[in-house]
Formats: structure tokens, C-alpha cells, sequence
């Protein structure tokens, strides 16, 4: 059976190649050129990370080939991205990535070039049919990976999600791989080691704004573009009291931010939301089910309604943030979620 594996050149790609040669399968693998734009004091690392996927597809002896998905990854991606910021909302790219490019694109390409399943080295399980927490829970990745179809789940293999991080780092040190010591890349993958702001200043076009105190209106400061802040953030407010003010509200029509010092202000704390483009798979219907708001926070409890496209929560959550994603969970099953509105 053929396996297109898509490599990063990241630790654990690697050991996934690893994993599948042991299994027997023959593994190809692929390097997805997806952004390799540098920006004003941002070095885009694709270059070192195709070199390093090289290094180990000749370690291992497997075959090795580069997909081009630049074009359509900006469009897909990027462009959703800039368009969700400009409209107020914070949206999550790497989401928008494994949906679009890493389990469609790449999967219709490799499966036109031979491939029998493909293979990412993402934190993940499958059944064969559904989408399964990992292992290690401090890695796990569905969060991500929530709206990948069960076409794409049926075909796909995660050979790292039954090992902890811990293993999988021994195990590529002890196969004298070359990236087993390499640092991982934390944030949005094309950002690189630049910070979020920076990426969209080079694409938007920003503004001076009020910051006001929610309760008494009075302006307390500016910032320099509301698309910049997000719900419950507190750092990068700069107010000249110093005081811990808490972004509560945005007004994108009038470029202007609400803040305030009271955690438990009403619009930071909601108990329901509302979801648009919500995927359940499997025929579950949402009642009952467990939701995480964001990567690694505590799954609660919670009720959706797919009539309403209402989702009720046990308990009121903090900094829910209108294009963030909430998950839903049934024990080890990752069901599906949907975009808060």
C-alpha cells in the first residue's frame, strides 16, 4: 500500500515516516510549498524546513516529492484570514489549512499521483472512521482538525497520535534523525517567527482609535487599529495608568475599543452562543456533548441545537471571540463544532 506522508520537517512527520516504514507501507513524502514569502524583519522558514524533510526522506530512503500550493493556499487561507480580521473577527488559519489544503488539496493530488491513504504527523486517532483524541492530551491536535470530512478521516493515518511527545523526541534521537533536537514552531505557520501584528500591517490598512472604559465612556488612551485586539485581551493596551483593563467590546465602524477592569463584565461572559457553519459528522445530533473553546482549555459541558444553531453551555464561559471555534467531543470521539458568530 502506498502512503503519501506529508513531512513539515518537524520531529514528528519524521518519526510518522519512521512509523509507516515499519508497518510495512510504501511512504512518500511530500513537502507542501505552501507560503514562502519573507516580510520586513520576517524570514519565512520554508526553505530550512524543506531542507530538513529532505535530510530525513534520505535517512529513511523513501521517495520524496514537493507539492506547490502557494496560490492556492494565499486564496484559501490567508485571504480568509485577512478578511475575517478586517470584519472584527480573530480567526484561526491552521484550521482553515488542514479543511483546504492539507486534507483536500493535498489529498486529491496525492491520491491522483497513486496514493492508496495519506499520512500527516498530527496528534490525532482514527478508527477508520472517526476522528479520536490522542494519546498524549497536552498534544492533541483535533481541535484543528475538527472539520475534516469523514471521507478524509477514512483515509488518512496518524502514526504519532498513540505515542506521547516524550516518545516520539526519544525515539527520533535514537534513529540519529536530524531534526529529533529541532525547535517546534509555535503560532500561525506562514507568520513564522514574526507576531501576528506585524503580518497584518503589511496587508491592512490600520487606523488610529478611541479606547474607552465601558462603564463611564470616558477615553482613556488610542490604539492604532481595532482589527489588533480580541475579546478578554488585557497586554498591548499600553493605557498610561497601568491599571489591568481588560478588552470587553469592538466597534469596527467607529474603530473603537471598550474596556474595562471588572472580569465578570456581562459582555465578557456568556453561558450561549451562536455557531454558523457547524459540522457534525457521524449523525450525531450536538445535544449532550462536551465543547472546548480553544486549543487546550478544559472541555465543558454543553447542549447545540442545529434548528437554532444555538450552543448552551453548563456554565458561563469567558472570551468567547466571534471567529475562534468552538469543538465538540463525545468522550473520545472529536464529532465536529462550528465558528462563533
Amino acid at each position: 500500500m502506498k502512503v503519501f506522508l506529508g513531512m513539515s520537517g518537524g520531529v514528528d512527520s519524521a518519526v510518522s515516516a519512521y512509523l509507516l516504514q515499519q508497518q510495512g507501507y510504501e511512504v512518500i513524502g511530500v513537502y507542501m510549498k505552501n507560503w514562502s514569502k519573507n516580510l520586513p524583519g520576517m524570514k519565512c522558514p520554508w526553505a530550512e524546513d524543506l531542507a530538513d524533510a529532505k535530510r530525513v526522506a534520505v535517512k529513511l530512503g523513501i521517495d520524496f516529492r514537493v507539492f506547490d500550493f502557494e496560490k492556492e493556499y494565499k486564496q484559501k487561507v490567508v485571504d480568509y484570514m485577512l478578511a475575517e480580521y478586517k470584519k472584527g473577527n480573530t480567526p484561526n488559519p491552521d484550521i482553515m489549512c488542514n479543511q483546504e489544503i492539507k486534507f483536500k488539496l493535498f489529498a486529491e493530488t496525492a491520491f491522483e499521483q497513486g496514493a492508496d491513504r495519506i499520512a500527516t504527523g498530527h496528534y490525532a486517532q482514527t478508527d477508520g472512521k472517526n476522528l479520536l483524541k490522542a494519546i498524549d492530551e497536552n498534544k492533541d491536535q483535533t481541535y484543528f482538525l475538527y472539520r475534516i470530512t469523514e471521507d478524509a478521516i477514512s483515509k488518512t493515518f496518524f502514526p504519532v497520535g498513540g505515542m506521547m511527545k516524550t516518545e516520539v523526541k526519544a525515539l527520533a534521537k535514537k534513529l540519529g534523525l536530524s531534526v529529533a533536537h529541532k525547535k517546534e514552531s509555535m503560532g500561525v505557520c506562514f507568520v513564522g517567527e514574526a507576531n501576528m501584528r506585524d503580518f497584518l500591517s503589511e496587508f491592512i490598512e490600520t487606523k488610529p482609535g478611541e479606547i474607552r472604559e465601558l462603564e463611564t465612556d470616558k477615553v482613556l488612551g488610542t490604539h492604532d487599529g481595532a482589527i489588533f485586539y480580541t475579546l478578554g485581551q488585557r497586554h498591548g493596551l499600553n493605557l498610561k495608568d497601568g491599571l489591568p483593563y481588560y478588552v470587553v467590546r469592538k466597534n469596527m465602524k467607529t474603530n473603537t475599543i471598550f474596556v474595562s477592569r471588572n472580569l465578570k463584565a456581562l459582555s465578557l461572559w456568556k453561558k450561549e452562543i451562536e455557531l454558523k457553519d457547524v459540522i457534525l459528522r457521524g449523525g450525531d445530533d450536538g445535544h449532550n456533548i462536551e465543547a472546548r473553546i480553544r486549543h487546550r482549555a478544559p472541555l465543558v459541558k454543553a447542549d447545540y441545537d442545529a434548528k437554532t444553531h444555538k450552543l448552551t453551555f453548563a456554565e458561563e464561559q469567558k472570551s468567547l471571540t466571534p471567529g475562534q471555534s468552538v469543538v465538540f467531543y463525545r468522550e473520545n470521539v472529536c464529532l465536529g463544532g462550528g465558528i462563533i458568530c
